[in-house]
């Protein structure tokens, strides 16, 4: 007979395995791909790695000193969903491209004209801006909004907020900023920006899209303040 019997093993709760797995995806790193100065864009030759961000937002950049407050009015062409080999969309559907544009359109017009007065015609004191939707990633359903409840995610996404990082599979966007003299057509500013909403924000991770329209949203509020 056994001197002493062997203590049953209680076994893992589920809760426990998913922070376990959170945080493995997290010493794996998570973050979607970065930006790159997309070769089929127009300013592509003139941007370059931009020394002044250090959150990853806009990684390449292109500038030249613009008087913002002497134009009051821009013309706003319509979104271009970029197709050269270097763009970075993965797997995501056309449909979804397609949504993406479209969100984006409405929410650069609709911040862009509370600055501007939206034209058709390149007068004196006219902008236009081109804009071109070169990548996005989705959300993982379910689990990223589990993350931010997850004792394992939510460390790793407290991290990322303090950071400014991107919060555990939560998805992102990536577009490319042209701005012109209008009469002129003369390049005034160009960069690449990478947009994500704060790791943190619960609702941004309900839809597998809800995370990239964040980012849609905030850079185009980003865009008004630069163009004050």
């Amino acid at each position: 007979m056994h001197a002493f019997l062997e203590r049953p093993r209680r076994p893992i709760p589920a809760r426990a395995w998913l922070s376990l797995a959170v945080v493995g995806v997290a010493l794996a790193g998570c973050g979607s791909a970065d930006p790159v100065p997309y070769s089929g864009i127009a300013s592509s030759a003139q941007l370059a790695p931009n020394p002044q961000d250090d959150t990853g937002h806009i990684p390449f950049r292109y500038a030249t000193p613009v008087d913002w407050r002497s134009y009051n009015r821009m013309i706003i062409d319509p979104i271009v969903i970029y197709r050269g080999p270097d763009n970075q969309f993965g797997d995501m559907s056309e449909e979804d491209k397609a949504e993406l544009a479209h969100t984006m359109q409405t929410a650069f017009v609709e911040k862009l004209k509370t600055r501007f007065t939206l034209a058709g015609d390149p007068a004196p004191g006219t902008l236009r801006l081109r804009l071109t939707l070169t990548g996005a990633s989705t959300s993982t359903p379910v689990l990223s909004t589990l993350t931010r409840v997850d004792i394992g995610g939510g460390l790793y996404n407290g991290v990322q907020a303090v950071r400014g990082g991107e919060g555990m599979l939560t998805g992102s966007v990536i577009y490319a900023v042209e701005i012109y003299d209008a009469p002129s057509n003369r390049l005034l500013n160009a960069f690449v920006s990478k947009q994500y909403p704060g790791s943190m924000n619960i609702g941004a991770t309900f839809g597998s899209l809800a995370a990239a329209k964040t980012g849609l949203e905030k850079g185009a509020d980003a865009l008004v303040a630069q163009l004050k």
